[in-house]
């Protein structure tokens, strides 16, 4: 018996009709198949055998794009990989979070036996009137990122300088909590903990690297800007209670950006500093705390050498409020 994709009428109304192969669309596009397939992979989507009509007319334009920015545009072929497999990487996030994000309504349309003609065909039309709207939207998120990070390049002293005050903060006793709440829960609070990032990071001139679980990695170009991002943060959870206290850990220093992320030994400093932290506190590393020691805002502590894996004993500071 033959299984019918209740989603075949869907993917061909976002896509076009699956009629080409690898070969044919790289073919088509003016493409190497080997590099197509690359490509391909570098977006996260599973391999296709050679004989599978299951690419379309817009793969052949997307390919053709590709093909301008390195001929045209003079792009290395690496580039284009690594910038592929950021793409792919957020994409699939933001497609993930969008059916989270309505998973109720689906459930509901699924019924006890699954997805009828019916519920096929409401959620169809649902995605077909979200998509124009959803393309408009990224389009305009991406050029307002682009000019922020064009802005932050051009406000360096150098082009070659790339130290920034790198800080982590996470969740205090986040297991346990989450061990003892109901999943509806449990997504209310990193809601929520996810909220105050986004609502207190951007607005003192830093930004989110990246969010994992119960952890928020953030990065600013000034010393100062970082340490008052470390502390706002502390006392926002602190008086919401419908969240966990959180730690913070706070270095400054050199770092490698890379596929959107930062890496290197401050990173790394960043990230041990705040396993050290108690409830509601930052802890900033030595060089750190020399530097804002002369601003009138803060106070420091000194600590005693902490024992931090991959560095050894390190001397560090906790960070206050002057007051």
């Amino acid at each position: 018996m033959t299984t019918v994709d209740p989603w075949g009428a869907l993917a061909e109304r976002l896509l076009g009709p699956a009629e080409l192969t690898t070969d044919e669309v790289a073919r088509e596009a003016g493409f190497d198949p080997e590099q197509a397939r690359q490509l391909w992979q570098s977006l996260g989507f599973p391999p296709v055998a050679d004989d599978e009509r299951v690419l379309t007319r817009a793969d052949v334009a997307v390919l053709g794009t590709v093909r301008d920015l390195i001929k045209v545009f003079g792009t290395e072929p690496e580039t284009v990989l690594q910038l592929t497999r950021v793409i792919g990487q957020s994409l699939a996030r933001i497609a993930d979070a969008q059916l989270t994000a309505t998973a109720m309504r689906i459930e509901e349309l699924r019924g006890s036996h699954g997805f009828d003609a019916d519920a096929v065909a409401a959620v169809i039309g649902r995605v077909e009137a979200l998509a124009p709207r959803l393309e408009q939207t990224l389009g305009y998120v991406w050029r307002r990122h682009l000019l922020a990070a064009l802005r932050r390049i051009a406000a360096r002293p150098e082009a070659t300088d790339r130290t920034v005050t790198v800080g982590f903060a996470d969740l205090v006793g986040f297991t346990t909590l989450s061990a003892g709440l109901e999943p509806k829960a449990l997504a209310a609070v990193v809601d929520r903990f996810e909220s105050i990032a986004y609502q207190q990071i951007p607005a003192r001139g830093g930004r989110i690297v990246k969010l994992i679980g119960d952890e928020v990695m953030f990065a600013a170009d000034d010393p100062p800007v970082g340490a008052e991002i470390g502390l706002v943060l502390a006392e926002s959870y602190a008086n919401d209670p419908s969240v966990p206290d959180i730690r913070v850990g706070l270095a400054n220093g050199p770092v490698l950006p890379w596929e959107g992320d930062l890496f290197g030994p401050t990173v790394n400093l960043a990230s041990r500093l705040v396993n050290f932290a108690r409830p509601g506190t930052v802890i900033v590393s030595e060089e750190l705390g020399r530097e804002l020691r002369g601003d009138l805002r803060f106070t420091l502590r000194h600590l005693r050498p902490l024992p931090l894996k991959g560095f050894g004993p390190m001397r560090a500071w906790v960070l206050r409020r002057a007051g």
